[in-house]
């Protein structure tokens, strides 16, 4: 197998053979393991054995520079500061204040946040404020950003895009799943800033579309994903490839000792800092976990998705998340699918009818899990607890986002409630639990949980207009049966978990 296309496919690797192997219940959850048991590498959201604990955060040898209290306080073009107005970005988050300053001076930077705490204008403000002014030559960028999903390295693109265009900065976005052809074209026209995924990135190098030796400064965004076992190989041959006089920047909302290699061979005399190290450590998020019987949690889940309000629920494998999606599209329930075996064009189309309210419920795997945001999300629910509890902390950070209040709720069959108590430990958070039946008040309560309609619903997937081709006329042209066949098609098409 080729580890490295397949790695850049994060969603894919995370869903792999386990995928379609693993069996259990109606929605095809995991059939019970063993407590302390190995993990299976292959599964969804399951690592390799790798070196597991708290990270050791490294001391630095020049004190950092003070936080500030406002952007204006920072040393930035005008045209920055102008552009954050503009966007309604007013008073810095705790972890912009602390490393920007920094960052700006061009210190090494190691910085911990919880989801949603504002990391990516933390590195990406400083990253653009110190390429401004400056034109990349074709195919070799100035600025690189790591990101280890599709999916982060669009929102990531979307957060920097308004920034970048206020200061000239032109930004491309190199991902698995996309035309490479595209993509290549857009890094000869000259990209100062690249925010990609590695294996499509190395693609791109090996290709000759690409070369990193004027990069001066390097991103990792979600470092200690990056740092996975799979990741690490080509996360270093890109880094040994940058300027190695240059900047380097990591972040994540969790760092372990995974990351250790990274800090120790990449960065010199880092600034550090954390705040809200746990995820789980938001006060306007709560943790429940319901215990429930097995023949219950059926319809349980059914109910909880019936809610009024948006829901991400996850569950551990493609398999089941597209069973769990067709029986809630049978039950009246407006939801729709997002897993690693899904092309790029369905992903991105089922996260903005998420996002747009079009459909209620996003049934995912972990691939959700990381770089995805969407307002005014106040309910997560784990249908099948995770293993790990990285997985549990950035699945709950879809939730209370920017201050946002929101609920993370684990259903727990009783041959799971060992297991969950030991990750609820890790991951430093005391939930609150509950028993509860279908149809008890508490599930209400806590869930917003009411019987579905029972009426199928489908999804329909949006008419997009083609724009004419320059100079084409439709007078006195026929189109074509076949053409016309195809748009029939295309307007009557039925997206089910797409």
């Amino acid at each position: 197998m080729n580890r490295t296309r397949t790695n850049d496919r994060f969603a894919r690797t995370r869903n792999g053979s386990a995928d379609s192997g693993r069996s259990g219940g109606r929605f095809g959850s995991p059939a019970p393991r063993r407590s302390g048991g190995p993990s299976r590498s292959g599964g969804q959201g399951r690592r390799p054995a790798a070196v597991q604990g708290e990270f050791a955060l490294p001391h630095s040898v020049t004190p950092a520079l003070p936080a500030v209290e406002n952007f204006a306080d920072l040393d930035m073009p005008g045209e920055l500061l102008a552009a954050l107005g503009s966007e309604g970005v007013t008073v810095p988050f705790p972890i912009q204040a602390a490393t920007l300053p920094n960052s700006l001076a061009g210190r090494d930077v190691l910085g911990r946040g919880r989801t949603g705490s504002g990391k990516t204008l933390a590195f990406g403000l400083a990253l653009l404020a110190r390429t401004a002014g400056r034109r990349a030559e074709a195919g070799q960028p100035l600025g690189l950003i790591l990101v280890p999903t599709r999916e982060l390295a669009q929102q990531v693109t979307d957060a920097l895009t308004p920034y970048a265009r206020s200061v000239r900065l032109r930004l491309a976005t190199v991902v698995g799943g996309m035309s490479i052809s595209r993509q290549a074209s857009a890094l000869r026209g000259g990209a100062e800033v690249v925010v990609a995924t590695p294996g499509r990135l190395k693609d791109l190098i090996d290709r000759g579309d690409c070369r990193l030796d004027q990069v001066s400064i390097t991103v990792l965004d979600e470092a200690d994903q990056m740092a996975d076992m799979g990741f690490m190989p080509q996360v270093t041959a890109l880094l040994d490839q940058v300027r190695p006089e240059g900047q380097r920047m990591l972040f994540s909302a969790t760092l372990d000792r995974n990351v250790d290699l990274l800090v120790r061979r990449y960065l010199s005399d880092p600034v550090v800092h954390s705040v809200d190290p746990s995820a789980g450590a938001v006060t306007t998020m709560e943790h429940h976990v319901l215990h429930v019987h097995g023949a219950d949690k059926h319809t349980a889940t059914t109910e909880i998705a019936a809610r009024d309000g948006r829901v991400i629920m996850f569950l551990d494998t493609k398999h089941a998340v597209d069973r769990l999606t067709e029986h809630l599209l049978n039950s009246g329930v407006r939801a729709a699918a997002l897993h690693g075996g899904k092309s790029q064009p369905q992903r991105t189309r089922t996260l903005t009818q998420f996002k747009t309210g079009h459909v209620n419920v996003l049934v995912a795997t972990n691939v959700a899990a990381r770089g995805i945001h969407v307002d005014n999300l106040d309910l997560v629910v784990n249908v099948d607890p995770p293993t790990d509890h990285k997985d549990y902390l950035h699945r709950g950070g879809r939730t209370a986002r920017a201050g946002e209040s929101g609920s993370v709720v684990t259903l727990v069959t009783p041959n799971q409630r060992r297991d969950m108590t030991r990750l609820m430990a890790a991951a430093g958070i005391t939930p609150l639990t509950t028993q509860v039946r279908v149809g008890d008040e508490a599930l209400h309560r806590i869930t917003g949980a009411q019987a579905p309609s029972g009426v199928p619903v489908v999804i329909t997937a949006p008419v997009v207009e083609r724009p004419k081709k320059r100079g084409a006329t439709s007078r006195g042209r026929r189109r074509p049966a076949s053409a016309a066949r195809r748009g029939s098609v295309r307007q009557s098409a039925v997206v089910a978990a797409a």
